[in-house]
């Protein structure tokens, strides 16, 4: 990853976007969360839409199929904080090494959490994770049905069919009922569940231990984690090297996937679409820790309150709502060991939390939707006097949104319970901040900052605002979207 500064060029608007194409290129912020190797949630979707095809399911079934496997990791990062305090390790590293063992082969299961437990740290502090697990009831359920949970929320928010949020909530039901979070069985499970799961497990083996030892699973966990009818079509492709070839073109790989959208029509990323996804994907970031849980909807909701004090146009509010509901995207690539650490960060973990503005680069600058803000979202830690991170850039480099954002995040994150210490008040906050004026931040938006922080505004947006989630839901029963976000 280059920290060299890459250009931020405003892209034009762009009326009609594919919603596909959208999700599509958001699905690396999952793969990253849930530790996966860039391009994982694409190629489950590629598989999982073969065998929809193969199994001859209707226009309208392969169209709830198509996006619970767009999104079917929505709901990952609501258990990243526990599985990091379990093991104590990265979850990331946790989730991508727990996903290769047979959860049925106690022995295994056994030996592969110890390796997992404590990474890094002395036999003692490993052994005591371990045996914390060992002696936590349900804990693999629990962790599974927070997940799934979520996501199946998720999918309802965004507006998709029955069908794919019950997809999504029962994505790791296993064929021998020994699955969570609900330990269905057989044909009791959805048959878009089943096809979920041997599409996404099938991918991982098949991209870390390559596509024999893929099939030898699929051999070996037929009838007990998978539909046996299901394998049996997985297994007829080993002879496919088109196929297996497309799989591993990751040039084309996002193409391929937006291109099988079933239906005659595309569905568009409408303004309303628009916003409805920057709040879903904020209720992902916000889900990462226990100490953020309402930080990006905060920041969307003061910067676009200092802006339109500021009076700012409705489509520069609109740039600032989203670009303010996904600055911390990038989050979703740092370890909660580090996010959710109560003592002061080392200097190597420091440098990892300043990868995130690089993540947000790099998660919304391909999605044509997102592009004129992406540069924008990604500067909130950068400052007037070029002494931010993380490319140093300093005055008319930053544009108006950058400079918002700023101001918004650094209050929010002050304001805010952290894991070392309780939530300042805003005497103290403005204290902090307000030498700062013309040097990290923007004066004149500062001053309207102080105006509204004295004034309680920022305490009722707050208090009053909801999450991400219930923010989707309010924005479908509006009459007019912009006007209502704007207040919330």
């Amino acid at each position: 990853m280059s920290e060299q500064s890459p250009s931020f060029i405003a892209a034009s608007r762009v009326p009609t976007v594919r919603f596909a194409e959208v999700i599509a290129a958001l699905t690396y912020a999952l793969d990253l969360t849930e530790g996966q190797r860039p391009g994982h949630t694409l190629r489950t979707a590629l598989i999982a839409m073969r065998l929809g095809r193969e199994l001859d399911l209707d226009a309208s079934t392969l169209g709830a199929l198509y996006y619970a496997a767009l999104l079917k990791d929505a709901g990952c990062s609501s258990n990243a904080a526990r599985m990091a305090s379990l093991f104590g390790s990265d979850d990331q590293q946790v989730k991508r090494n727990m996903r290769l063992v047979d959860w049925h082969d106690r022995w295994r299961l056994a030996m592969r959490t110890a390796r997992n437990c404590g990474v890094g740290r002395n036999p003692i502090a490993r052994l005591q994770h371990f045996m914390r697990i060992a002696q936590t009831p349900q804990m693999t359920r629990e962790i599974i049905q927070a997940r799934c949970e979520r996501g199946a929320q998720i999918a309802v928010a965004l507006g998709f069919p029955a069908l794919t949020s019950e997809a999504i909530g029962h994505v790791d039901e296993h064929w021998c009922g020994l699955g969570h979070p609900v330990g269905l069985s057989g044909r009791e499970i959805p048959l878009l569940s089943r096809i979920l799961l041997v599409s996404q497990t099938f991918e991982v083996f098949w991209t870390e231990e390559g596509l024999r030892a893929s099939l030898e699973m699929l051999r070996a966990r037929s009838g007990t984690w998978f539909d046996p009818s299901l394998v049996t079509r997985l297994l007829a492709w080993h002879r496919d090297a088109d196929w297996w070839s497309a799989l591993a073109d990751r040039v084309h790989l996002e193409a391929a996937v937006i291109a099988l959208e079933p239906g005659g029509s595309p569905m568009m990323a409408t303004d309303e679409r628009l916003d409805a996804t920057a709040y879903a994907f904020a209720a992902v970031i916000d889900a990462k820790s226990p100490f953020t849980y309402r930080h990006s909807t905060n920041v969307a909701r003061y910067a676009v309150g200092i802006a339109t004090a500021m009076g700012a146009d409705d489509p520069l509010l609109q740039d600032v709502l989203r670009a303010g509901l996904l600055h911390d995207i990038g989050k979703l690539g740092v370890s909660n060991r580090i996010l959710d650490k109560p003592g002061r960060l080392t200097d190597a973990e420091r440098d990892e939390v300043k990868k995130h503005p690089l993540w947000t680069w790099q998660i919304l600058e391909p999605v044509s939707a997102f592009r004129r803000f992406a540069g924008a979202a990604a500067q909130h830690h950068e400052r007037l006097d070029g002494r931010g991170y993380p490319w140093g850039l300093s005055g008319a480099q930053l544009d108006f949104t950058a400079r918002v954002l700023a101001i918004a995040d650094v209050y929010e994150a002050l304001t805010a319970d952290r894991p070392y210490r309780d939530g300042m008040s805003v005497e103290k906050v403005l204290g902090i901040m307000t030498p700062d004026r013309g040097t990290a931040f923007d004066g004149a938006m500062l001053d309207v900052a102080v105006g509204m922080a004295e004034q309680g505004t920022f305490a009722a947006m707050a208090s009053t605002g909801g999450d991400a989630i219930a923010q989707i839901a309010s924005m479908q029963h509006a009459t007019r979207t912009r006007p209502q976000i704007a207040a919330a």
